[in-house]
């Protein structure tokens, strides 16, 4: 898979770098009584919900400006945060168009939120943070190997920066998650020996294509089934549990091995040519191996029927513990979050910058997308794949030079032993 060369700085090349010339960098910090103006690129579902969550994380919070693809998009914002009133103030910082990204960053914000398809998130993270602003944004943080090259340059600049990183991992940010891992690293149930993970879902949703449209605009209202936008779920959505296994274990994996496939007939994904129907797999099953020989099992599937299960387990040498269950052996050592993680993980942000004590979840994240991601080409090739020669790869999916009427090429569903690493 993976076979489109390219570089991601050709990305949008016209207009982008002007734009990014008058970026006008804004303070950094700001008081418990200040408002805290926050700005969204990507208005669907996530980047409304998280403009929500951050409106419930703190009175004080305005959405000020915001950004999408589609002008649409900006109308479904305004309609999902109608009941929060004046604090949703747009004015005339709402823009539209691929290039939006660069327009919301040019205004007065003390956060912005990134929401856009995964496959642009690399781009968009370089511009912010060159930008100096504060961050919140959501997983994964690339579709491919140079796209997590370039987010871990941007680690070290975001603390020099001295700003705010926040990743939408909300796990790390979940008071139950927080107690059963610290209970793990200090050793309650001895050392990691194994463990397994999973996110075996249901159904996805699909748009079909409306006459006229595009291949760029199709596949960007209907981006998790393609490659080049989501990543396949594997990297999308079960990141969320390899994420809490990267945690657990303080480490990423060495290598991994799998397999997996698209099952025909899914009624959640029509029949047709990847061009129509995208080209991601709907089931993986990986093992990943970590330092000192530590093996996690690793399950996601998106299939009307199967048995669902979110969760993470992991066996030490005393006990076992069910950290999604907050379980240490037979033992509950948490109880009911008492706020909502999606808030919390604002609350925690907002709290950062008002204190000059800015987080930097960057790292954990990028570490987290490439674990999937390294899951994902294993699978897809059939191979043994080490971490250090995934991280290598110069292969990217995302295209060139991208407009919202061009034709795009969309490559076949990967086929073990056939695609390449």
């Amino acid at each position: 898979m993976e076979t489109t060369k390219t570089t991601r700085r050709g990305f949008l090349a016209t207009g982008a770098a002007a734009a990014a010339a008058t970026i006008i960098p804004t303070a950094v910090h700001a008081s418990a009584d200040e408002t805290i103006k926050v700005g969204l690129v990507g208005c669907g579902g996530r980047g409304s919900g998280a403009c929500g969550n951050a409106l419930r994380a703190d009175k004080n919070v305005k959405i000020v400006a915001a950004g999408d693809a589609f002008p649409e998009k900006l109308d479904y914002l305004r309609s999902q945060l109608k009941s929060f009133g004046d604090r949703v103030d747009l004015g005339d910082r709402a823009f539209s168009g691929l290039d939006a990204y660069h327009k919301v960053l040019k205004c007065d914000l003390d956060y912005v939120i990134l929401a856009t398809p995964p496959g642009f998130r690399p781009i968009q993270l370089e511009a912010a943070v060159k930008a100096k602003k504060n961050i919140f944004c959501e997983k994964p943080v690339a579709v491919d190997a140079p796209g997590i090259r370039t987010v871990l340059s941007l680690v070290d600049q975001v603390t020099a920066n001295k700003t705010a990183l926040v990743a939408g991992t909300q796990r790390r940010h979940q008071a139950g998650y927080l107690e059963t891992v610290k209970r793990i690293h200090d050793g309650e149930i001895g050392d990691v020996v194994a463990g397994r993970c999973s996110w075996n879902g249901q159904s996805i949703w699909f748009h079909h294509r409306k006459p006229g449209t595009p291949d760029v605009a199709y596949e960007l209202n209907n981006w998790y089934h393609f490659l080049w936008l989501c990543g396949d779920h594997i990297v999308e959505q079960h990141v969320h549990n390899l994420d809490v296994i990267n945690w657990v274990l303080q480490a990423h994996p060495l290598k991994a091995v799998g397999f997996g496939g698209r099952t025909e007939g899914n009624p959640s994904r029509p029949a047709g040519p990847p061009r129509e129907v995208g080209n991601i797999w709907d089931h993986f099953a990986i093992e990943y191996e970590y330092p000192n020989g530590v093996h996690i099992s690793s399950y996601c599937t998106q299939i009307p029927g199967v048995k669902s299960d979110v969760s993470e387990t992991v066996y030490g040498t005393k006990a076992s513990s069910r950290v999604s269950s907050y379980m240490i052996g037979k033992n509950k050592v948490a109880g009911r979050d008492p706020i909502d993680p999606y808030v919390q993980e604002h609350k925690d942000l907002i709290k950062s910058i008002r204190e000059g004590k800015p987080l930097n979840e960057l790292k954990n994240v990028a570490e987290s997308t490439m674990t999937a991601i390294l899951g994902r080409t294993a699978a897809y090739t059939g191979k043994e794949i080490k971490w250090d020669d995934m991280l290598k790869s110069n292969r990217t999916n995302m295209p060139e030079h991208l407009t919202m009427d061009m034709a795009m090429e969309i490559p076949p569903v990967p086929v073990p032993g056939k695609t390449k690493v």
